[in-house]
């Protein structure tokens, strides 16, 4: 096969992974042919068939899949192998993916050599396809020709139909094992599944467990040492794995730094969790590598062959789940799928799937708490708090919803709808002459919002819209904020300095913060959390770590704001050592602008 004769064509609506593709691969000797959406792509196909093509999900109007299923739908093109290309990663992406009629599938990022040998391997297994049609054909010739001799026509055709066995075999390889570590794939790993469901189902003494496994940090490896490292670990890994397996196990590599394990003919769930620790021991001794040394821990999903499952999938996605749950609890270790898990995951789901349309309709509402001056007792400022109206439950509070809308980007949007409508809100109040213009606002902003490069312009375009004096804009981070790359949120931080607006460190003293780092950030307050307010009255001897809070504040030469007062032996606690301002249920719970308004025009004085 020559490489150059092999045409690739490649479906991408972004213009950059079209680029390194086709340097990449038209380096390799291959013809590259580029299409953005649909239409390009059959243009491109009927001027000249491509011998594969390279498909992404995340396609404009038509999406991936549908083109996948309309090639394979088009005569002409049902038979060019298609590889899908995407930075979906889910079970039920790949899962569709596959159902579209795709041949394999690769993670974004990905190891270009892995690529490259994914596009030989389909393009091979196309030839050999080829190969058996072309030998049929030549077998059928032969046969008609040689009837007379029909001994010689028989050894033909029995040479024939061995070479073509062979063929056969080296296909349903190349199509059910990893290319890589020489595994069971996915496909085959299903199929494994799906005949022990149903084993189990016949045979109520046959039991069976489905292990998930990924490699904790994999991808450090990956970008530190190369891919070629990766792939040379993921070979030591697959090797290290299989012998903690008896041979009645299936191993198989999923994709990218993810194995599936078929446990058969085991006694209990005990049994596979015996097995899963086994592998974590094996599995933290170091990888001696042909050039490094390298450590590497895996979390791994354990899942009972239950025969209430439908699908053999869904037994592998609630692995997956476990699995995952094993990672959020810390790594390196196992975790046991609960049905409750999978709940959780659905309303997860239905969760980001709310926040989405939350956002699209403005779904979101400020609150607004007063912080209290204890030295006149007066309200000082307001922190802006922001609540959920969702159209189907009540109102849905933060805790809930910004860890989320953390996970899938929507933390940005949501952050800078909260600033302009606080800031609008405060700048209305001053233009009617409601409150007294000394009035500040704190919004709290999400360190994801601190990557943005467009930041300061946002709060700059804010401040200039609502025409409120930046002295009165504050802005509130937590403690675990300076800890990521802190000298860029130093950059950013000095720039709200510049533009006098006031920085307030919110939940002092429940992050990992050093006093050094504190020293070097222009912070103008300390906000206390409200576990140590709340401590105070435990520990009424010596009032727990509140005063060397504000002692750390005010020698700093920054003031303290404590949080969560509700007694008045709190505040009148605070007030003896010397905290400047207070904020809590004691004064007001969190309200609506209009109830805030009218609170505020009491003038209330504690």
């Amino acid at each position: 096969m020559t490489k150059i004769e092999k045409n690739i064509l490649i479906i991408d609506n972004k213009p950059d992974n079209l680029q390194v593709l086709f340097s990449r691969l038209h380096c390799h000797g291959y013809q590259v042919r580029e299409a953005i959406n649909w239409q390009a792509a059959i243009t491109i196909c009927q001027t000249r068939l491509p011998d594969l093509i390279l498909l992404d999900i995340m396609i404009p109007d038509i999406d991936g899949y549908e083109i996948c299923q309309r090639l394979k739908e088009w005569r002409l093109t049902s038979e060019i192998p298609i590889i899908f290309m995407s930075v979906l990663d889910g079970v039920f992406d790949k899962v569709k993916a596959f159902n579209s009629g795709c041949v394999d599938y690769i993670t974004k990022p990905f190891a270009f050599e892995e690529v490259l040998a994914r596009i030989q391997n389909h393009l091979e297994l196309k030839q050999a396809k080829m190969e058996i049609l072309q030998l049929n054909y030549e077998l059928e010739g032969r046969v008609k020709k040689r009837t007379q001799d029909l001994e010689n026509a028989l050894q033909e055709l029995k040479k024939s139909t061995n070479a073509r066995n062979v063929l056969q075999n080296k296909l349903l390889d190349i199509v059910l094992h990893d290319s890589l570590t020489g595994l069971a794939n996915r496909v085959l790993f299903i199929k494994k599944l799906e005949n022990a469901l149903n084993q189990a189902r016949k045979e109520s003494s046959y039991k069976f467990a489905v292990l998930f496994l990924d490699c904790d940090r994999f991808k450090v490896v990956n970008d530190s040492l190369g891919h070629l490292v990766g792939d040379e670990l993921l070979v030591a890994i697959a090797r290290r794995l299989q012998s903690c397996l008896s041979p009645f196990d299936t191993l198989s590599r999923l994709g990218g730094d993810e194995f599936g394990i078929l446990l058969e003919n085991i006694t209990g769930i005990n049994s596979a969790i015996l097995i899963a620790k086994a592998l974590l021991r094996k599995l933290s001794v170091a990888f001696k590598l042909s050039r490094y040394e390298v450590f590497m821990t895996a979390s791994i999903g354990i899942n009972w062959g239950s025969t209430d499952y439908e699908k053999p999938e869904y037994l592998l996605r609630d692995a997956d789940t476990a699995m995952n749950r094993a990672k959020s609890l810390g790594k390196a270790r196992y975790h046991v799928f609960d049905p409750v898990m999978y709940q959780e995951a659905i309303q997860l789901l239905q969760l980001e799937n709310d926040l989405r349309k939350a956002v699209e309709r403005q779904e979101f509402l400020v609150y607004y708490q007063p912080i209290i001056s204890l030295s006149t007792g007066k309200i000082i400022s307001l922190e802006a708090l922001v609540r959920w109206q969702h159209p189907t439950r009540d109102l849905v509070f933060p805790i809930e919803f910004i860890p989320a809308s953390e996970e899938i980007g929507l933390i940005n949007e949501i952050n800078i709808w909260v600033l302009q409508e606080a800031c609008e809100t405060i700048s209305s109040w001053s233009e009617k002459k409601l409150i007294d213009k000394s009035l500040s606002i704190s919004v709290n902003l999400s360190v994801r919002l601190f990557y943005q490069t467009n930041l300061i312009a946002h709060i700059n375009r804010i401040i200039n819209q609502t025409k409120i004096s930046s002295c009165n804009l504050k802005i509130e981070i937590t403690e675990s904020v300076i800890m990521e790359n802190h000298r860029d949120i130093k950059n950013v931080l000095s720039h709200f300095q510049k533009l006098n607006i006031p920085l307030i460190m919110d939940d002092f003293g429940t992050g990992y913060s050093s006093l050094s780092y504190l020293h070097s950030f222009p912070f103008n307050a300390l906000k206390i959390d409200k576990s140590f307010v709340r401590r105070m009255q435990d520990n009424q001897e010596n009032m727990g770590l509140v005063p060397a809070m504000i002692s750390i504040a005010h020698s700093m030469g920054m003031t303290a704001i404590a949080e969560g007062v509700e007694t008045p032996e709190q505040l009148a606690q605070l007030r003896c050592l010397n905290c400047d301002y207070a904020q809590g249920y004691l004064f007001s719970q969190p309200l609506p602008k209009e109830l805030m308004i009218d609170l505020l025009l009491t003038s209330p004085q504690w």
